[in-house]
């Protein structure tokens, strides 16, 4: 059976039909700036009341949304049910005109007068509220949020949708501004109040998401956390994939370095780079630091080829860290690529499981091209690219659409807001490099001292795309922004721990939406990594300890104090600062001030 009809036996149709379950796995009622509240314990989260709804969930069908959305805006539907943390919710469907599809849930008994906010992943075109990077948050867990998300205004990953500049403005920024605009009429609506503090948490798109908020509208949130921003949308859904395709290409069509082969070429990375960080236990924390060269993994003479890797396979990996760039002037074309001690993590990205699979990463390039990216649909297939400065200034035609790079926070600093940026080190499908620029182009902007009054950035070692990977990728973020925003608590270390859960397509339980491998009985399809074994066609790799480790704002890394369990966060320390140097090249201009456009 071809992927194309498992996909549309699943209920997708388009282009991008392997791209929607692939990924999934990935108001204007102006908020006045937030009112101060007693901290609550040395967390220092405010202590509020919950309050109990003063209306009967059927009455929210009657809320106009007109005002909000136009004509056509809707409820379709206002029940009662029990939520994920088993409290009993009004949950809310609703379409904001013309095909924005959102939901709330309103505790009826449990709201502690917050809002949240949650983003989606891929192209989004699926209404899921998943919270993540809130591993444990107590909040959470008594569900105190009224809680909400948006599909960004169409069906389905099928990226035809680019093809409508309505449904492109919705997916680039209108989708998730007017779900908080219509969440908070609901709240009105339903306890005859108004939320006391705002927050948002995505990863992903949803990261993208919520730099879009911060941007553009700073009065909707006073909290954010944005995990793996996808906010160089253009170049990381165009030139960034569709290298990592081509370069693993061979002249049959076939792929080149497969996933049974990653293991060989990780752990040479471990070998010469593993020590760096000052512990070895096979998390690299400053993969800046490392000196490879994958030259190194090719086999010598009488080498058992089981345990080394032929020169093509060795050049496929060399130009997956090294990126593309223009072939005159030798100009980097993309920000940074896959970094040391990611290898396991690119299995079902751009390294398939057998030759004769496809590369998820032409599925990305060619789903986004044409009919979201280039205003004119060329090229739209990988094979089409040329890589060169030229094809670059085409495709920033509409990054002041769907890009969230502008570093000037002022608006959001000024009405007190704060924001946690989070990237995985081991994260295949955008580079951490992304985050890191945007972390600097924040500090040249504002100033250092201002960006730190309000931003933080947390780099995850061996964390995957959101999550997952070898590293612990288990934690709460949503907890210290909540204690920053109400208590004035600037967070420092926070504690990651191995997940306990099952994790599957990057969800931790309940997390991040975040692309990791075909959906289940597709073909090249694979298990969770890290839940239940290496896909299939690698071979069996040690199970890790489980263990917690403190990660401190970039740029610190976490030390080993020398004695203790290595396995237990109380045994590390702050380190040394480690700044990561960004390379200069064709898209530093993005990260700087601009006012997006609408078209």
């Amino acid at each position: 059976m071809s992927i194309r009809t498992i996909a549309h036996g699943a209920g997708w149709s388009g282009p991008l039909a392997l791209f929607a379950a692939l990924l999934i796995a990935a108001i204007l009622l102006i908020q006045p700036k937030a009112r101060g509240a007693e901290p609550s314990g040395a967390a220092g989260v405010a202590s509020l009341a919950a309050v109990p709804a003063t209306s009967d969930c059927a009455a929210l069908a009657k809320v106009d949304l007109v005002h909000i959305g136009g004509a056509g805006s809707v409820i379709n539907s206002a029940v009662e049910t029990v939520g994920a943390q088993q409290a009993t919710v009004c949950a809310v469907e609703g379409t904001l005109a013309p095909a924005i599809k959102f939901r709330v849930e309103l505790p009826t008994k449990t709201w502690t007068q917050r809002y949240l906010q949650t983003g989606c992943g891929g192209l989004c075109g699926n209404l899921n509220i998943r919270i993540g990077a809130a591993d444990g948050c107590p909040t959470v867990d008594a569900s105190g949020f009224v809680v909400a998300s948006s599909d960004m205004g169409h069906e389905g990953m099928d990226g035809d949708f680019g093809r409508d500049p309505q449904k492109r403005a919705d997916f680039a920024y209108r989708g998730v501004h007017l779900t908080a605009v219509a969440a908070k009429a609901l709240i009105h609506a339903f306890y005859g109040q108004g939320e006391r503090f705002s927050y948002f948490s995505g990863c992903s798109d949803g990261g993208r998401e919520a730099l879009v908020e911060a941007q553009r509208f700073p009065e909707d949130f006073n909290g954010i956390v944005a995990g793996a921003p996808a906010m160089n949308f253009v170049v990381q859904n165009s030139l960034y994939h569709a290298w990592q395709a081509r370069s693993n290409t061979g002249p049959d069509g076939g792929a080149i370095l497969l996933a049974s082969r990653l293991p060989i070429l990780h752990a040479a990375v471990l070998k010469a780079c593993d020590g760096l960080d000052g512990q070895v236990d096979g998390l690299i924390s400053a993969p800046g630091q490392c000196r490879f060269d994958p030259a190194a993994t090719v086999c010598r003479g009488g080498q058992d080829p089981s345990t080394c890797l032929t020169a093509q396979e060795a050049e496929v990996a060399r130009r997956f860290y090294a990126g593309p760039r223009d072939p005159k002037t030798g100009e980097r074309l993309t920000v940074g690529g896959p970094q040391y001690g990611s290898e396991l993590q690119w299995a079902g990205v751009y390294v398939p499981m057998a030759a004769d699979q496809p590369i998820f990463s032409s599925i990305i390039a060619n789903g986004s091209m044409g009919n979201l990216i280039f205003s004119n649909g060329q090229p739209a297939t990988v094979d089409k690219v040329t890589f060169d400065h030229a094809t670059f200034e085409r495709l920033v035609e509409r990054y002041r659409l769907f890009d969230s790079t502008s570093p000037d926070l002022s608006a959001f600093a000024d009405r007190g807001g704060k924001l946690i940026l989070f990237h995985g080190w081991a994260d295949p499908h955008i580079s951490p490099i992304n985050t890191i620029a945007y972390n600097d182009a924040l500090k040249a902007t504002m100033g250092e001292a201002r960006a730190a009054s309000f931003e933080r950035l947390y780099l995850m070692p061996g964390m995957g795309h959101c999550s997952g990977g070898e590293g612990p990728s288990a934690f709460d973020l949503l907890t210290p922004v909540m204690a920053w925003v109400e208590g004035g608590r600037a967070p420092d270390a926070i504690v990651t721990r191995t997940p306990t859960q099952t994790t599957m397509f990057g969800l931790p339980g309940g997390g991040h939406p975040g692309p990791a491998g075909p959906p289940p009985g597709a073909k090249g399809a694979m298990p969770p990594r890290g839940a239940m074994g290496p896909p299939p066609g690698m071979p069996p790799q040690p199970t890790g300890p489980a263990r917690s480790r403190p990660v401190y704002p970039y740029p610190y890394i976490a030390a080993y104090t020398g004695t203790g369990d290595p396995n237990a966060a109380s045994s590390w320390m702050r380190g040394r600062a480690v700044n990561v140097q960004v390379p200069a090249w064709a898209g530093t201009g993005l990260y700087r001030p601009y006012q997006g456009v609408t078209g």
